[in-house]
Formats: C-alpha cells, structure tokens, sequence
C-alpha cells in the first residue's frame, strides 16, 4: 500500500520544518474516519473518504512544511490485494518476523500480524504514516513496529518482506529490485502487491494470486483494479 517509501519517495528531502507528532495525529483523527477496506473487511483503517478535499486539507493546514500527499489515507489496490493474500495464507508469515515496506496506512503489516506473524515492522519515510500506524494497530488489536528510515539496501533478517504499491517510480523499481533479489538470495521470502503499476518488472517475479480490488476512481483509473501478488522466485 503505498506509502512513501509511501509511494517510493526515495529521493524526498527533509521537511521544511519538523511535523509535531500530536499534530499529525490530531490532523489524522480529524480528517478519517474508520473504514473497512472493501476487499480486506477484516481489518478496520483510519481511511480518507474523499480524496480531493483531504489533498487540499494537507496543503492549507500544513502549508510550508514540504510534506507530500497524503498517500497514507488510502487501502491502494497493491496493499488490499497482498492483505488479501496474507489472510487467505497465513502460513506465508505465521511465526515469521515481517517487514512493511512502504507501509503507508500499516494495512499489510496489520494483515501480517492477523495472520500469526512474530514481529512485524512497518517501515515509511512519510512523517504521518508512524502516528497512523499506531492508531491503525490499535483500532485492530495487533502491534506493529515502525522505522520511519529508508531501509531500502538494509537487512534486518527479516523473513519475509511485503510491499504493495511501489512499482509506480521508475527510479524506485530499480533500486527495488536488486535489493529484494539480495534479500530472496540470503533466504528471505518477498512478495509485491501490484495492480499493474508502470514499472512493474517484466522478467523476474512469479505470480501467487489476482484479485479484482475495488477502489476509488479519484485516486486510480477505474472503479475496480486487476491485482496481482507477486513473489520473487
């Protein structure tokens, strides 16, 4: 789901001025409500209904601070589609420490939890995205690590890595995938969730599962999203 390294915003400079982590809760709490994402029920989310007026929101509210779209307030179709795969297959993560990339919202880290993993770190430059993965994790029950770092090229040991949504970049896609071969190489298990994003890799990815993910054609280009989960081989 995509976050920045909530929507691959790996080259995003530091904010003009810090964000006050009361503030950007405060702002989340005001600006969401809790929805149910259509093709993951189960899980509950501190979701934008409208998207347009919340863009508008995080510019007049917080103007000057050089914060980027609010990307966190969203079930994108790449993260409901590996949430999807995680509940209907909790053995992929059951007793395995997990990493969120890209986190946004926390809703494939919030999945993994469901589905029995050990620790599960949600990671995701976007200052918003620790305070809602907080309020996330607790609206279901299940906690959740958070590095708000970079951790594209690092290795934490973990397991099984998970991104939804971050084949949109061209430059994202190519750091991605050396990282997540290294990763799969050392004996990790990646999975993408990906309703057929631009740079998406042609080569080098197996399917597991496809869904048809309902969304909002505010944000995407159709009411409904062909979603494929992807793994490394």
């Amino acid at each position: 789901m995509v976050g920045s390294l909530s929507h691959g915003r790996t080259g995003q400079g530091a904010l003009s001025q810090p964000l006050d982590p009361a503030r950007a809760e405060a702002f989340i709490l005001a600006n969401t409500a809790p929805i149910r994402p259509p093709h993951v029920p189960e899980i509950v989310l501190r979701l934008a209904d409208e998207a347009h007026e919340l863009w508008l929101k995080t510019e007049d509210e917080l103007e000057g601070m050089g914060l980027p779209p609010p990307f966190w307030a969203f079930a994108w179709a790449g993260g409901q589609g590996l949430a999807r795969y995680l509940l209907d297959h909790p053995f992929t993560v059951r007793g395995k420490r997990v990493l969120d990339f890209a986190a946004g919202s926390g809703l494939v880290g919030i999945a993994a939890a469901k589905a029995g993993a050990s620790e599960v770190l949600c990671a995701d430059i976007d200052p918003f995205c620790r305070p809602a993965v907080a309020l996330n994790a607790a609206l279901n029950g299940v906690k959740l690590d958070f590095a708000d770092t970079d951790l594209t090229d690092a290795d934490g040991g973990w397991d099984v890595v998970l991104a939804g949504d971050v084949f949109y970049d061209r430059i994202m896609g190519e750091r991605l995938m050396p990282w997540f071969a290294g990763l799969k190489a050392r004996g990790a298990t990646v999975i993408v969730g990906d309703p057929g994003r631009s740079y998406l890799p042609k080569s080098g990815l197996v399917e597991l599962a496809r869904y048809e993910v309902p969304v909002t054609r505010a944000l995407e280009d159709a009411e409904v999203k062909r979603t494929i989960v992807w793994a490394l081989p």
